[in-house]
């Protein structure tokens, strides 16, 4: 397993920053042997606090059900710059509306969305679907059993969350909607 100068945590650290996407713990452990009941978590802690203490610019969070390396927010201003000529992801006012409605009501139909919003959602659907943002889930068992949506993993690492129950509670969107109003 080990060369000489490799520890447990340069062999995590190594392969959470090579990992295109959130690696879970799981997958971690598969990669090194002999580490079925190895912490996860807390060697990720020790890793922060080390990053924490030396002033480094990026920390391992966890996204999506796994971990991933980023940037702390004092960097975006540069880090930006590196994904301008790549264009990232943007939704529109409308996809944004409609994405919502499916991350707080899921599994959700399409005539549930439209009667939330009072306007057609055909052209936003197929718009979150081609993303990845949202996908099929299954079908409403009602007249016409319409389909039913939910967000998906890429979701959550769009909007860097670990699972949904991350999502602000709606009382707090609320507050802040009145504190923006007033």
């Amino acid at each position: 397993m080990k060369s000489s100068g490799t520890t447990v945590e340069k062999i995590i650290e190594a392969i959470i920053f090579a990992s295109p996407e959130p690696i879970t713990d799981r997958r971690i452990r598969e990669c090194i042997e002999g580490t079925e009941d190895l912490d996860i978590d807390s060697k990720v802690n020790e890793l922060n606090s080390e990053y924490e203490k030396n002033g480094r610019s990026f920390r391992i969070i966890k996204v999506a059900g796994g971990y991933q390396m980023t940037t702390l927010p004092d960097f975006e201003l540069w880090v930006r710059r590196v994904f301008v000529a790549r264009g990232r992801l943007r939704l529109s006012p409308q996809a944004l509306e409609t994405l919502s409605i499916v991350a707080y009501r899921q599994p959700v139909s399409r005539p549930t969305m439209e009667s939330i919003r009072g306007i057609n959602c055909d052209g936003v659907i197929k718009t979150l679907l081609e993303r990845n943002l949202i996908n099929i889930k299954g079908r409403e068992d009602s007249p016409g059993r319409p389909i039913l949506y939910g967000t998906t993993i890429e979701f959550l690492r769009y909007f860097g969350l670990n699972n949904l129950k991350d999502l602000p509670e709606l009382k707090e969107i609320e507050e802040i909607i009145g504190a923006v109003e007033d």
